[in-house]
């Protein structure tokens, strides 16, 4: 569908009944959290896989997930790491007499179970979305009340993921709420990578580490390289808002900001080479957004980059730093395991330009001869000493592993 004609996301209005609901039912305050819960072990590298909201939005049925499905496998993106076939918003019909909730009949005739079985033979995992609140924000049944409930049926039909949506959540404090639904998914007797959705409101890297496996840092993304939409920013504008979130990322929990637009039409195939790298140094979730099925060989080679995957799920689990701004010419650098780094030269200006990588950035002597390799070209550019230097197309990145 037209990605203008999507549903926007966070307004739900209740009536005023529901208001009044709302308005009585806030939960324990921020500054008295409950008691720690046992880390689940899941996620000890970014999770990698396809969700369907950047692309399909509300759009969805088994017929478009199945083929998802198929189509991860026939493209190589199994191969190369991905994982998770999420169905985001708008998969809900109603809650049945008991109050289960139950898919929507019409696009999801055969129900849940087959279909995460069907996900499952593939090879794949299962990923199913929700919400904290009274509502989704496309207007399904949220969770709230009915926390344990979900999980159970979560386990039942076999997910292994779950992304927890923040509309219509009222007066509650989020890291209560998602406190609540993360003991629900430890007590399903299933493994379930919590995915907590709340936009970066209440500064969850202060406290979603204890709480879930990775939490959004900002609000929606979209396709542009750089600007602000309503509630969505460009990728730019996400880059600048992690690049002191560093000190919060480590195995079993990760800074999201949010799923990728690679293959949407919205940027260039350098924007999109730019998007992906910098998704991987941040050591983010390698979420695709796009239509899997029908994607171009240019939005393949970007989302199947064996290298730099490999930077993104580097078992170190360090996040990038920016080390160097100086005007639209920047240096990340994130340390790897066994001693290397990776580095990107991002150039944000719009015409190509030098930029150069000193040793003392990475912590490296000025003495230390190391193997540099050129991650998209695909090969070696030889061992230098003390600095190195190379050209970045207008909003394009040089990514380099740089091993002594």
């Amino acid at each position: 569908m037209d990605r203008q004609l999507r549903p926007k996301r966070r307004w739900v209005v209740p009536g005023i009944a529901a208001l009044s609901l709302l308005a009585a039912a806030g939960l324990a305050r921020a500054d008295d959290p409950p008691p720690p819960l046992k880390d689940n072990g899941l996620a000890r590298t970014p999770p990698m896989g396809w969700n369907s909201w950047n692309r399909f939005a509300c759009d969805v049925d088994e017929t478009l997930i199945r083929k998802t499905a198929d189509a991860m496998v026939s493209s190589g993106m199994r191969e190369a790491g991905y994982q998770y076939v999420v169905i985001d918003d708008c998969w809900h019909g109603a809650r049945d007499a008991h109050g289960d909730i139950q898919p929507d009949a019409k696009r999801f005739p055969s129900g849940m179970k087959a279909l995460g079985d069907y996900i499952h033979a593939k090879g794949l995992k299962f990923g199913i979305y929700s919400d904290a609140g009274l509502k989704t924000c496309g207007g399904r049944p949220g969770s709230w009340g009915h926390e344990y409930q979900d999980a159970k049926q979560y386990a039942a039909w076999g997910v292994d993921y779950l992304k927890y949506d923040w509309c219509m959540a009222g007066t509650q404090d989020a890291r209560s709420a998602y406190y609540i639904m993360s003991a629900a998914l430890q007590a399903s007797g299933r493994d379930i990578v919590l995915s907590i959705c709340e936009w970066g409101t209440s500064k969850p890297w202060l406290w979603a580490d204890k709480v879930g496996n990775l939490w959004r840092t900002t609000g929606d993304i979209y396709d542009k390289w750089e600007g602000v939409r309503d509630y969505s920013s460009g990728v730019m504008n996400i880059v600048d808002k992690q690049a002191e979130l560093y000190p919060y990322a480590r195995p079993g929990h990760w800074n999201d900001p949010d799923m990728l637009e690679v293959g949407n039409g919205g940027m260039t195939a350098e924007e999109y080479r730019s998007h992906f790298s910098l998704w991987a140094m941040l050591a983010a979730p390698l979420i695709a957004g796009n239509d899997i099925a029908s994607m171009d060989a240019s939005t393949q080679a970007i989302l199947t980059n064996r290298e730099v995957i490999a930077v993104d799920q580097d078992p170190l689990g360090q996040q990038a730093r920016r080390v160097s701004k100086e005007g639209d010419l920047e240096v990340w650098i994130r340390p790897l395991q066994g001693g290397g780094r990776a580095v990107v030269l991002l150039n944000r200006g719009a015409a190509p330009a030098q930029i150069s990588l000193d040793w003392s950035q990475m912590d490296y002597p000025a003495t230390l001869q190391a193997k540099v390799r050129d991650l998209w070209a695909g090969k070696d550019v030889g061992i230098h000493t003390g600095r190195y230097q190379a050209t970045a197309a207008s909003h394009g990145v040089v990514m380099l592993k740089v091993q002594p």
